[in-house]
């Protein structure tokens, strides 16, 4: 029974299965041919990567999401269960394909992506069962800008009737330019406790030139708390009105940069769920999306909390 469900986290979002190979310098003209080291299939996308990053962090997930009625979609959901994750609140509708990206990895560990929106266009508020999300501790949507019929208003409703409940709000999004910010995010400012974009998204949403400008930007509009991630150079967090504090990343040798940011998320989140204060919950979330960094795709290296505390110990910051 619904009821009886207590998660810790709820997520929202995103649901995506990442198919990556590594190394790709190039990809062959016409029909050649290129042999690599790694081929990959995994659970991904700023809902469900972070749902298993929380998951394996200890943390006791509930997920909300639609899936195509398909092979990719029940290995999806296979996968996720098999990480302890509710996946009561996956939805499957046989009218779209299920979410998935092609990711040829470069050397240097960047990512370009070939991409199926599928599924995730679908999830709506009716996707969501409010007797879970209100008995739940946090509340993290991840995907914003590739849900079409739950960003913007949807979205700030969701965070609204969270807040209310006593659920502390997170948010990560997907960067797309060329769409109106303001209407897919605006509504969503005043009740975030905590908005974990990254810097190049955070200077193109606020439309600021500085992240110092783009901080006090999102404070002014109602967020309780800037955290931002800056790649290798780790993490920023401000609280609204205080100026921020960096936390440097772990000195790792990058493979894929695929998933960072969702495991930065669930470290983060963890970190908050633990008691720690902004500061250690940042560091947190810093090691675990540095972890990610040293394999392929959105779970690699991440797979106990006791494991994460060991890599700390034995891993050097980065400054």
């Amino acid at each position: 029974m619904t009821s009886e469900r207590r998660p810790d986290v709820i997520t929202i979002g995103i649901h995506i299965v990442d198919i990556l190979g590594r190394p790709v310098p190039a990809v062959p003209e016409g029909q050649g041919v290129a042999l690599l080291d790694e081929i990959r299939m995994t659970v991904a996308g700023t809902g469900a990567a972070t749902a298993v990053d929380l998951a394996r962090l200890g943390m006791r997930v509930a997920t909300f999401a639609v899936v195509g009625d398909d092979e990719l979609g029940r290995w999806l959901t296979r996968k996720m269960a098999e990480e302890g994750i509710d996946v009561a609140g996956i939805t499957v509708d046989p009218t779209v394909p299920t979410s998935a990206t092609m990711l040829p990895i470069r050397p240097n560990g960047e990512r370009p992506a070939l991409h199926v929106i599928g599924a995730n266009a679908k999830l709506g508020p009716e996707h969501l069962d409010w007797a879970v999300i209100e008995r739940a501790r946090f509340l993290h949507i991840g995907g914003t800008s590739l849900m079409a019929r739950l960003d913007g208003e949807p979205s700030g409703e969701v965070l609204r009737r969270a807040k209310a409940a006593g659920l502390t709000t997170s948010l990560d999004l997907i960067g797309m330019p060329n769409v109106d910010h303001d209407a897919l995010f605006g509504p969503c400012y005043p009740h975030l406790d905590y908005f974990l974009p990254n810097e190049e998204d955070a200077l193109m949403l606020s439309g600021q030139r500085t992240r110092a400008d783009a901080i006090r930007w999102f404070h002014d509009r109602g967020v309780g708390a800037t955290v931002i991630t800056l790649g290798a150079e780790g993490a920023s967090f401000a609280r609204a009105g205080e100026p921020e504090t960096i936390v440097p990343a772990y000195r790792v040798e990058i493979v894929d940069t695929t998933g960072c940011g969702d495991a930065f998320s669930a470290g983060f989140i963890t970190g908050l769920a633990e008691g720690r204060a902004l500061l250690a919950a940042t560091g947190l979330g810093v090691a675990a999306g540095s972890c990610v960094a040293t394999g392929l795709g959105s779970d690699a290296g991440l797979t106990t909390r006791a494991a994460l505390d060991e890599f700390v110990a034995a891993t050097d910051r980065a400054a």
